[in-house]
Formats: structure tokens, C-alpha cells, sequence
């Protein structure tokens, strides 16, 4: 048996404790709990190979918020008392895996300083840059679950059609201003049947945790295909998310209110007190962090958004994701997209001393967070790497 111990300091302590998949040589991937710098596993420490004995979450997610409360209590119980040795592993001694299988994925719109810096640069001679409906309901698409992937894994340049400004006619091609949206990522524990939507006061039952989120766009491939329709290539290769889901249950000192929503929202999104997450994103270009956007300036709030998805009787599923969009904030350094930062990319960041405008081949973009937690701690949320590879390096 092992004593395991984290101090209060500690990113991954008992104030956090997020669930991931993760598995040895020679064994299959199991459910595992990160403590500290160690992952436990759950199957082992619990005793419930039922449930905790499986390669994704999902099982345990569907079991519902009454169980994960259960479940949080009883991993805190038994972390303070001695651990069967065969249960825990070191951070660095194990595989990491996608922590739950992915059912479907929409991505939303939800900052209101990135979507009027895009009007700003795209439709310079409108009154307003936010289109007439974006204050109304939460702006998304339907995404791909099938391209998500998890931290670490290479992003392949994406190839596809593009019309330029100067181009006579449509070009084939490797994207060249490949991008990225610092995000989070919303994970769907109990979904809800078709015709019966999810209130927003009931979406804290449903939604199981928070993972970072990478939403690789591909600037080019975008502009040319996304009207009348919207994001489809230039968004559907990849999309990266952390190995570790943050209960939502960890966050509840984060809350804080969104801000304030005016023109009124439509009842079906109207909230009492409509809250955000105060949670604070970093993003790493090549090891330089060039900008931090902070979640708690985000417009819509998680509950109004998976109000909104369910509104027309949409069903949702265990391991369903949403994710909120670009998360940017009012200064420069708060801007979530390299669109965004380098203002089209007539504006460069320097990166190691040189000016960067969109991601070369090489090139490793990584994400993390941090959120406050209870009694003045800090919950971290791991992060979300990826490095881009060229297309024909890939072939």
C-alpha cells in the first residue's frame, strides 16, 4: 500500500482530481483519475471494474450527476488513506489516451470581442460587426467528431480549394494560413431524447467536465467555401483536446457571471444568474506564450449554449462535445486566433525573434489553463500540444 500526497499548491489536487484514460505496456487503457503527479486508477481504487474497467469514459459519464457526485466523494475518501501499490502509476511511466469516445461535436461562436474583431476585418464597411442575430442566440456549427484528437498527436496540413482575392479562378492546394482557436471544450455526460430539450437550468446536470480545445482552422479553405453554409474543410481535419476532462464539479469556485446580455435574451435562455468560467488560457507558439485570453470575458454562457443546441428538440448523447468557440478577450494579448493577433496578418508577432503571421510547417502550438479552485487554490487543466506537419511529408 502507498500513502500518496499533493500539496495545496498543487495544480492536480484534491480540489481537482480530472479523470483521463491511460494505460501501461502490455494492458489494455482503463479509467484513471490524475492526483499530483501520479494517475490512479479507478477500477482498482474503487473496486468497480464495471465501471471504471474500460478504454473511455463514457460509461461512467452516462451514469449521471448523482453518481458523479458519489464517485467525486468517494475518490477523495480513499486518496486520503493508503493506495493498493498495483493502482498508481507516475505521470511519465504511462500512455495517455483519448479520454471518452467522441459522439458528436458542435462548436459555437460565443466571445463577442473575436467575432467583432472578424467583422472588423471582414466586413469593414458594416455598421456592425456582429451580424444582427449573434447578441439573439448563440452562433455554431456542426463539426466532425471523428477529427478529434488528443494532445500530442501531429495536425497534417490540410490541402483543398481556395480562391484569392487576385486568383481569375479556384486553386488547389496546401492551406497557407493555417490557424488555430484557443477554446474550451464542453463534454456531454447525460444527453437528453429527442423532442425534450435541455433547460439552462438543468444543463449543470448534463454537462460532465471541461477539456481544452484546439479548433485548427485553415484561413484560406475557409473564406472561399463558408457561404451560404458555413465552416466545413477548412475546420473538419483536426481539433485537438487535453487527456484530462475537469469536472465541472471542481469548478465551481470559477463561476462568475457572464457579462451583461443586452438586448435581453429569449426566455428559453434567460438565466437568473447566467455564469461563465473564470478560467485563464495561455497559448505557446514554438515555447513563446503569445497571448493569453481569459474565459471569463466570453458572452454566452455553457449553460445557454447547450440550451440553445437542444432548443428544436435536438437529442444529445453521452460523449457528445461542445465547444465555445474562440475565447478572446478586449487587449491584443487576449486574442485567441492568430487571425486575430496578427490583424489578418498584416500585423506579425515575434516568435523567437522572428515575425510570425500564420503556423509554418514545424511549427507546435500548445494550450493550457488554469482556473481557481476552493480556498485560494488553483485547478490546472493539462494541455492541449500539437505540431503541424506538411501534406506531403505525410503522404
Amino acid at each position: 500500500m502507498t500513502r500518496l500526497t499533493a500539496s495545496g499548491a498543487d495544480l492536480f489536487g484534491l480540489h481537482n482530481l480530472p479523470y483521463g484514460v491511460y494505460s501501461v505496456a502490455g494492458a489494455e487503457p482503463r479509467v484513471a483519475v490524475r492526483y499530483g503527479g501520479f494517475v490512479v486508477d479507478l477500477a482498482l481504487l474503487l473496486d468497480d471494474a464495471e465501471t471504471f474497467a474500460h478504454p473511455f469514459l463514457n460509461t461512467f459519464m452516462a451514469q449521471g450527476h448523482e453518481r458523479w457526485i458519489a464517485v467525486r466523494a468517494a475518490i477523495k475518501e480513499a486518496l486520503e488513506e493508503d493506495v493498493p501499490d498495483e493502482a498508481v502509476h507516475e505521470l511519465g511511466a504511462v500512455t495517455l489516451h483519448l479520454p471518452f469516445d467522441v459522439a458528436d461535436y458542435v462548436d459555437f461562436y460565443a466571445s463577442a470581442h473575436h467575432a467583432s474583431n472578424l467583422g472588423r476585418l471582414f466586413r469593414r464597411d458594416a455598421p456592425d460587426p456582429l451580424m444582427p442575430n449573434w447578441k439573439h442566440l448563440p452562433v455554431g456549427y456542426h463539426g466532425r467528431s471523428a477529427s478529434i484528437v488528443l494532445s500530442g498527436t501531429d495536425i497534417v496540413r490540410p490541402s483543398g480549394q481556395r480562391k484569392g482575392p487576385g486568383d481569375p479562378a479556384p486553386v488547389f492546394g496546401p492551406e497557407p494560413r493555417l490557424d488555430i482557436e484557443a477554446e474550451l471544450g464542453f463534454v456531454v455526460g447525460t444527453g437528453n431524447p429527442m423532442g425534450a430539450p435541455i433547460s439552462v437550468d438543468d444543463a449543470e446536470r448534463h454537462i460532465f467536465g471541461v477539456v481544452l480545445f484546439n479548433d485548427w482552422s485553415a484561413r484560406a479553405i475557409q473564406a472561399w467555401e463558408y457561404v451560404p453554409l458555413g465552416p466545413n474543410l477548412g475546420k473538419s481535419f483536426a481539433s485537438t483536446i487535453s487527456p484530462w476532462v475537469v469536472p465541472l464539479l471542481a469548478l465551481e469556485a470559477a463561476h462568475v457571471r457572464v457579462p451583461d446580455q443586452d438586448p435581453a435574451v429569449l426566455p428559453y435562455l434567460a438565466m437568473e444568474n447566467p455564469w461563465g468560467l473564470d478560467v485563464d488560457l495561455e497559448v505557446a507558439w514554438n515555447g513563446q506564450v503569445v497571448t493569453r485570453p481569459p474565459y471569463s470575458a466570453m458572452y454566452w454562457s455553457p449553460a445557454q449554449m447547450l440550451a440553445h443546441l437542444t432548443v428544436n428538440g435536438a437529442p444529445t448523447r453521452t460523449g457528445d462535445l461542445f465547444a465555445s468557440g474562440t475565447v478572446s478577450g478586449p487587449a491584443k494579448d487576449q486574442r485567441g486566433a492568430l487571425i486575430e493577433l496578427t490583424w489578418g496578418g498584416q500585423e506579425p508577432v515575434t516568435v523567437n525573434g522572428d515575425d510570425r503571421t500564420f503556423l509554418e510547417d514545424g511549427d507546435e502550438i500548445a494550450l493550457t489553463a488554469t482556473a481557481p479552485g476552493p480556498g485560494g487554490a488553483r485547478i490546472g487543466f493539462g494541455e492541449a500540444r500539437g505540431r503541424i506537419v506538411s501534406a506531403a511529408r505525410s503522404a
